[in-house]
C-alpha cells in the first residue's frame, strides 16, 4: 500500500429529514464508509462523519403536511436514516443533527463573531426564492423563468434580511482553487467552480429568514426575529462535531477534513459558500471536496417524482448488504453518473460474485477437504519441483494489493475493486492450469498439491482482505473458513506470504453468493420502485399457446432450458458400458455427477480441468443404474465428436445465452 497519512476524516453531506432515504443518501454513505474502513485498516486515525439537516423550510413544509411539528418530524425521520445504515453495516464514528445544542451552540456564536467583525450586514432584498433548494436567485440566474439549480418555479420575494460579505473572498477563492489542484476533486469539477467565479459576479450571501416566513431554524444571536439560513447552518457541521469552539484538541486532531464527499448538485454550496465562510472565520481549508455523479435510471435521473427511486431497503432484502454495497462500488466511476438497474445489478453480481469470487472459494476449500482432510496444507519449503506458477500467481497478487494504495488515495475505487477481481480469477486460471486433481492421482504429489492449494488459499486471503471495506461482513465470512482465527485484516501485511496457519481447520461456508436467477428480477420483485404499465390481456396466452410449425420452436421453449458452464473435476469409465463415462462436475454453487456417451472421443484424463456447457435444468435420469443430474453439449460430424466449451477464464456456473 501508499504512504499512509497521518489521520483521516471523512464526511457525508447531511441529509434532510422531510423524507426517507434512497439510493443518493445509501451510495455517498457507502462511499464515505468504505473510505473508512481502508484506513482504519492501515492503523491510520480515522474519524467518519455523518448527520442530518433538520432545519429549514423544507422540514417545515413537510411537517405541515404530516400534521406534526417539525421537531417531531425530524426525531421520526432521523430514525430511517440510522436504521438504514445499521443495515448497510455503516461504521460512522459520529451522527451530527442539526438540532442539536452543541451544534445550535457553534452556528450562534460563530454568526456573532462575524457579524461583530462586520462580515454580517442587514440590508433589504428583492430576488427569486427557490423552496427546494433554498436559495435566492436573480432574474438573470432564472431558466425560463425557473430556478437555474433544480427547474422548479421560484417566487418572488422583498424582505429584510442579513447577508455574508461573501463577495469581497471572489478573487481570493479563484486563487486558491487554482494554487490547490487537489482542493475541488475531480478537476473538471473544479474548472466548473472557476467558470461559475469568473464569468459572473459573486454576490453577498441571505444568511437569514424572518421569522414571519421561517420559523423553523437557529435564531440569529444578535436579531431574535430572524432564523439562520439552512445552508449557513448546516455546512458549519462539519466543525461543530468534531470541537470548534467546544474543544481545541479535538479540533486540531481532525480538522482540517480529508475528504468532503458531495455529490455534484451541491457543489456550489460546498466549492463556494463554504470556503469563504472558512476564510472568514479564520478556519483552515478542507483538504478536498470530492464531488460524484447521479445515479440514474437508464439516461434518467432518479427521482421521487418520477417513480423511479432505488429503495436500499428492498435491495438489501432481496440480495444481501454485502452485494449491495459491493454493486455501487464498482458500478460507479466517482465523479461521473452511473446508471441502475436491477438487470445490471444482477449481472454483475453473477459474473463477479458468484461465478468468479464465490466459485473460487468453493474450488480452494473444497479441494483442500478432499486433499488435505479439511486441514489447510503446508507450504513447500524446499520443493522438489517447478513453482513458476505458483510463484507468478503470488507476485501477482501481491502487485494488486501494493497498486490499490495509490488508486483508493485518487478515488478510483471501481478500478480498485476491478483490479481485485481480475487477481481473483487468476487464481481460478492458476488453478485450471496446475490441475491439483490430476496432481492428487499421481504417487508421491502430496507435497506439490499441498504447496499448490496453499498458495491459491494464501492468494484468496490477500483477495478478501482487500474487499473487506467493501464486503465486511461476507469477507469476514471468507477468510473464517480459510481457519484464521484473527479474521479481521491488517492492509499493511498482506505481502506476508504464510499468513494461513497449516494444520489448522477450514470450515465449508456454502455459497458465498447463491447465483440469482433473472425470473427474481421481473415483476413485483423489482427495487426500482417505478409504475408498471399493464401487460395486454392476451399477449402470454398467444405466445404460450403458439404451435410450432415445420420444427420450429417458440422463445418460452428456447428460454426454458437453463445452459451452464461446469468444470470437469473427475471422470472415469463405467464398467460394462463401452461408450460411457460418468464425471463429477463443478457448477459453481454445486457439485453434480453426469453420464456422457462420450468414451469413444474422450479419454478419463483429457477431460479433467475442462469448462464445459451442460443442460443444467434436466430432469436426473439413469444410465446404466448410474445417475446424471443433466447433459453436456458436444459438435459432431459424421465420426467426429467434440464438446462444446467456453473461451477464456470464465469460472464455472456462467449462465451460457
Amino acid at each position: 500500500m501508499s504512504e499512509k497519512p497521518s489521520k483521516y476524516y471523512v464526511t457525508t453531506p447531511i441529509y434532510y429529514v422531510n423524507d426517507k432515504p434512497h439510493i443518493g443518501h445509501s451510495y455517498t454513505t457507502i462511499l464515505a464508509d468504505v473510505l473508512a474502513n481502508y484506513h482504519r485498516l492501515l492503523d491510520v486515525p480515522t474519524h467518519f462523519l455523518t448527520g442530518t439537516d433538520e432545519h429549514g423550510q423544507k422540514v417545515q413544509q413537510a411537517a405541515d403536511a404530516n400534521g406534526i411539528t417539525p421537531q417531531e418530524q425530524c426525531d421520526q425521520t432521523v430514525v430511517r436514516f440510522q436504521e438504514l445504515w445499521k443495515r448497510l453495516e455503516i461504521k460512522n464514528d459520529d451522527f451530527i443533527r442539526t438540532t442539536e445544542p452543541r451544534h445550535k451552540k457553534v452556528v450562534q456564536e460563530t454568526l456573532q463573531e462575524l457579524f461583530d467583525r462586520d462580515e454580517i450586514y442587514k440590508a433589504e432584498y428583492e430576488g427569486w426564492y427557490c423552496v427546494g433548494c433554498e436559495r435566492f436567485f436573480t432574474e438573470k440566474d432564472l431558466v425560463e423563468g425557473n430556478c437555474p439549480e433544480c427547474g422548479r418555479p421560484v417566487d418572488k420575494i422583498i424582505e429584510s434580511n442579513y447577508f455574508f460579505r461573501m463577495s469581497k473572498y471572489q478573487d481570493w477563492l479563484i486563487d486558491y482553487i487554482e494554487s490547490n489542484p487537489g482542493f475541488i476533486q475531480p478537476a473538471f469539477r473544479a474548472n466548473e467552480t472557476l467558470g461559475f467565479l469568473k464569468n459572473k459576479e459573486l454576490q453577498d450571501l441571505c444568511i437569514s429568514r424572518p421569522k414571519a416566513r421561517l420559523a423553523w431554524g437557529i435564531e440569529l444571536p444578535f436579531d431574535a426575529d430572524f432564523v439562520t439560513y439552512v445552508w449557513f447552518d448546516a455546512l458549519i457541521n462539519y466543525i461543530s462535531a468534531v470541537g470548534y469552539k467546544s474543544d481545541e484538541e479535538q479540533f486540531k486532531k481532525w480538522w482540517p477534513c480529508s475528504t468532503h464527499l458531495i455529490g455534484k448538485d451541491i457543489l456550489t454550496t460546498h466549492t463556494v459558500y463554504w470556503p469563504t465562510m472558512l476564510k472568514a472565520m479564520n478556519v483552515a481549508m478542507p483538504e478536498s471536496i470530492f464531488a460524484h455523479g447521479w445515479w440514474l435510471t437508464g439516461r434518467t435521473k432518479m427521482s421521487k417524482s418520477l417513480g423511479n427511486v432505488v429503495n436500499p431497503m428492498d435491495m438489501i432484502d432481496n440480495y444481501g448488504v454485502d452485494a449491495f454495497r459491493y454493486f455501487l462500488i464498482a458500478e460507479m466511476t466517482l465523479g461521473q453518473d452511473a446508471s441502475f438497474t436491477e438487470e445490471a445489478f444482477v449481472k454483475r453480481y453473477n459474473a463477479d460474485l458468484a461465478n468468479d469470487l464465490g466459485n473460487v472459494t468453493n474450488r480452494v476449500l473444497n479441494m483442500i477437504s478432499r486433499y488435505c482432510g479439511d486441514k489447510m496444507p503446508a507450504p513447500a519449503k524446499d520443493a522438489g519441483f517447478d513453482t513458476a506458477l505458483d510463484d507468478a500467481l503470488w507476485k501477482d497478487t501481491v502487485a494488486v494489493a501494493e497498486e490499490m494504495g495509490p488508486m483508493i488515495s485518487n478515488m478510483k475505487l471501481d478500478a480498485s475493486v476491478g483490479l481485485v477481481m481480475s487477481a481473483v480469477r487468476k487464481i481460478n486460471v492458476y488453478l485450471q492450469e496446475r490441475a491439483p486433481w490430476s496432481l492428487a492421482k499421481q504417487e508421491g504429489s502430496e507435497a506439490e498439491v499441498a504447496h499448490c492449494l496453499y498458495t491459491a488459499a494464501e492468494c484468496l486471503r490477500v483477495c478478501a482482505a482487500l474487499l473487506y471495506p467493501v464486503m465486511p461482513a461476507k469477507m469476514l465470512e471468507l477468510r473464517t473458513a480459510l481457519g484464521m482465527a484473527d479474521a479481521k485484516p491488517h492492509l499493511g501485511k498482506l505481502a506476508e506470504f504464510g499468513v494461513l496457519i497449516p494444520g489448522s481447520e477450514i470450515s465449508q461456508p456454502g455459497a458465498l453468493f447463491p447465483r440469482i436467477e433473472a425470473k427474481k428480477v421481473d415483476g413485483a420483485s423489482s427495487s426500482v420502485a417505478k409504475e408498471q404499465k399493464p401487460a395486454k390481456k392476451n399477449q402470454k396466452s398467444e405466445i404460450k399457446n403458439q404451435k410450432s410449425a415445420d420444427g420450429l420452436i417458440t422463445f418460452d421453449q428456447v428460454m426454458n432450458v437453463k445452459l451452464k458452464t461446469a468444470v470437469v473435476l473427475e471422470a472415469e469409465k463405467i464398467e460394462g458400458a463401452d461408450k460411457l463415462l460418468k464425471l463429477q462436475i463443478d457448477l459453481g454453487e454445486e457439485k453434480r455427477q453426469l453420464v456422457a456417451g462420450i468414451a469413444l472421443h474422450y479419454a478419463p484424463e483429457d477431460l479433467v480441468g475442462k469448462t464445459i456447457v451442460v443442460v443444467a435444468n434436466l430432469k436426473p435420469a439413469k444410465l446404466r443404474g448410474v445417475k446424471s443430474e443433466g447433459m453436456l453439449l458436444c459438435a459432431s460430424i459424421g465420426d467426429n465428436l467434440k464438446l462444446v466449451t467456453v473461451e477464456g477464464d470464465l469460472g464455472p456456473g456462467a449462465a451460457v445465452k
